[in-house]
């Protein structure tokens, strides 16, 4: 009877478990303008979502998923990343390599600030209370005082980084996808510690991290999900996802670390404990989405999506990308 009472038990959690990882589509959200768009940042204070699109932020309200402001004016956007402690906002502009500085309250922006060639991912450091820049084209990171909104120096990457992360302790890790390699970086000295190989994945991508546990969740372009010791760099496990990963994300209430990639999908993957980990859920969303953005506090996911066209090559256009087909740029919302 005692061995029943405890299978029991397992059961009823395991169940309770796998209930709680089913997202389901619960809205989706036309948006206005054309082109493509890169990362999605959710803020849990201000309850607004922040969608890098072409020129431009779109900013949705996080409870209804409707546009409620626009930051224009912009030059081929990336990031944003947010300083609550300072009030502001930040963009990273790749076509004028440059930094947009706005307020976090108004939308409003208050300044601009030259970085290196093709400034993508955004990392703020709030200890130090910098701001760092990730230069996709000049391989290394322009570091800007976050209260001042001055450039006080340059750290040399040695790769072309991609995704990065804080760990609000005074050090920043980064991906360089074409080295296999996830560096950490002290912000203070603005000196790389250590470089560390992401293999047995390769094309590093997308990039989260389990702050309490001292565990990165690195996304490959080789279709794993790599989950590394952040004090020594050791590869703990791997897992498969999907196609062209670009975005992950970790859920400290929840324990689950969630990626997206470009073939349409999202794979939310359970943590047991900081060493073991499982698939729980595989949800389909369209393909091309290979960003999206997570509430922290109401656990809804983001995902920009739209229809494409048949790729061309031309100057514009090197790399042969599908262009967005005019008027079809949506945000679809999942939540449990």
């Amino acid at each position: 009877m005692r061995i029943a009472m405890i299978l029991g038990v397992l059961l009823l959690a395991a169940c309770s478990a796998s209930q709680q990882s089913q997202y389901h589509l619960v809205k989706s959200t036309p948006v206005a303008g054309e082109g493509g768009w890169d990362y999605v940042k959710v803020d849990k204070h201000s309850h607004h979502v922040y969608i890098t699109h072409t020129d431009k932020v779109d900013v949705l309200d996080a409870d209804s998923g409707n546009v409620v402001g626009v930051i224009d004016g912009l030059h081929g956007v990336h990031e944003v990343s947010l300083a609550h402690d300072l009030g502001h906002g930040f963009i990273s502009n790749g076509k004028s390599d440059s930094v947009t500085v706005f307020d976090i309250k108004t939308l409003a922006k208050i300044a601009e600030v030259k970085t290196g060639k093709k400034p993508d991912s955004l990392a703020y450091e709030k200890t130090t209370k910098r701001l760092l820049a990730f230069n996709g084209e000049s391989n290394n990171s322009t570091v800007i005082d976050a209260v001042t909104n001055k450039n006080i120096g340059t750290i040399a990457l040695g790769g072309a980084p991609e995704f990065a992360v804080s760990d609000h302790a005074g050090h920043v890790f980064v991906n360089l996808e074409d080295t296999d390699e996830t560096l950490l970086l002290d912000v203070a000295s603005l000196k790389v510690l250590q470089r560390w190989k992401v293999a047995p994945g390769s094309e590093p991508s997308s990039l989260a991290m389990d702050r309490e546990r001292h565990r990165l969740f690195i996304g490959c372009r080789n279709k794993l999900l790599v989950v590394m010791n952040a004090d020594n760099g050791q590869v703990i496990t791997t897992l498969p996802i999907g196609d062209h990963v670009d975005a992950t994300a970790f859920d400290k209430e929840t324990h689950e670390v969630i990626s997206s990639t470009g073939d349409g999908m999202l794979t939310v993957v359970a943590q047991d404990d900081a060493d073991h980990y499982r698939i729980v859920q595989t949800i389909v969303t369209q393909k091309g989405s290979k960003t999206f953005g997570m509430d922290a506090e109401t656990h809804k996911l983001f995902v920009p999506a739209a229809d494409f066209a048949p790729a061309k090559v031309s100057k514009d256009n090197p790399k042969g990308r599908p262009n967005v087909v005019p008027g079809t740029f949506k945000v679809l919302i999942f939540e449990r």
